[in-house]
């Protein structure tokens, strides 16, 4: 183990990687786009319907990457921002009638205002006690979705049972591979641009702030605005995740959205890589489908086996999936060394 972390930690190794080591990653990225765009023509609906949730948690989870590993702030609330999303792109949906992709973008600008707004008093709070504050939003919201206020939009504690849209221009494809391809390419969209927000003047003041708050400020940097800006930007994201997760699994309950789908996310951030966008997928494949494995290894003891094996990857590459990624570039670049 202690080998490996030293490997992951030598950074002059890692930054100067040959050309052909990064041609190696790049070809292995449009492999991976490639079957994601291939596989689910020649699988289940089942299947297909996994592969749509790997991607909606997956951009719920670089969400939560953008404001923890981007600006360096906890948070165990994203599961509000994700029943928000879903409930808002529902009601549009079943009340309104209004068209499954349109309400998306709705869904993301209504979080990113709640999240912009949670973000200003959130402001004195750091660390722990922000990460409680959060804790304390994923607890209410539910109870709050079961108010009789919003009964008539809810659906209360019964919740509220979402259409399923078809395949748009009499495409000869079913539903489930139509919403996944319209997810994928959502999911593309999202994660360019975040990327480039990242690597943008917003971004380097995000991990400015995440560094030294201190050092920041006397840099020029508007620490409450771009603290904030996080918040907002990451829940907006969550929105748009949880409208995406509401079209796909054609329900909207208060229950489906306490605070173990919040951890789960946090856990998929950490199994992924904090502070590293592509591990986000990872994170997502680890929250969806090592609980089925655990379950298949012994149906009584299911949440025993996945601690074990959460321990063991946390044991074992404390970093996530990055710590790996890093890991297999330097073996590439020695290699093309060789």
């Amino acid at each position: 183990m202690s080998s490996v972390e030293d490997t992951a930690n030598e950074a002059p190794a890692v930054e100067a990687v040959p050309k052909k080591a990064m041609t190696l990653g790049m070809g292995a990225s449009l492999v991976m786009l490639a079957l994601l765009i291939i596989g689910p023509m020649f699988v289940k609906n089942f299947i297909v319907f996994q592969l749509t949730m790997l991607l909606i948690y997956a951009l719920a989870v670089l969400a939560l990457n953008i404001l923890t590993g981007g600006s360096g702030q906890f948070s165990l609330g994203q599961s509000a921002f994700y029943a928000v999303g879903a409930y808002t792109s529902a009601i549009l949906m079943e009340h309104f009638g209004v068209n499954y992709a349109v309400t998306l973008p709705i869904a993301g600008l209504i979080c990113f205002g709640f999240g912009y707004l949670f973000g200003q008093p959130a402001l004195r709070l750091s660390g722990i006690y922000l990460a409680l504050a959060t804790f304390a939003l994923a607890v209410a919201m539910p109870q709050l979705l079961k108010l009789g206020v919003f009964e008539h939009w809810t659906g209360g504690v019964q919740g509220l049972v979402v259409t399923k849209p078809d395949a748009p221009f009499g495409l000869p494809i079913s539903q489930d591979r139509w919403l996944y391809y319209f997810t994928l390419t959502v999911a593309i969209g999202i994660y360019i641009a975040s990327v480039n927000l990242l690597k943008s003047r917003s971004g380097r003041a995000f991990m400015a702030i995440r560094d030294n708050e201190i050092a920041a400020s006397a840099m020029g940097v508007d620490v409450a605005l771009y603290k904030t800006l996080a918040f907002g930007v990451s829940a907006g994201i969550t929105g748009v995740a949880g409208g995406l997760g509401a079209i796909a699994v054609q329900f909207v309950a208060p229950d489906a959205y306490t605070i173990t789908l919040a951890i789960s996310l946090f856990l998929g951030m950490v199994v992924g890589g904090v502070g590293w966008l592509p591990g986000s997928i990872v994170g997502s494949a680890f929250i969806i489908f090592v609980p089925n494995i655990a379950e298949g290894i012994s149906k009584g003891l299911s949440g025993a086996v996945f601690g074990v094996l959460l321990f063991l990857v946390i044991f074992l590459v404390p970093h996530g999936a990055r710590q790996v990624a890093m890991v297999a570039q330097h073996m590439l670049g020695k290699l093309g060394k060789g």
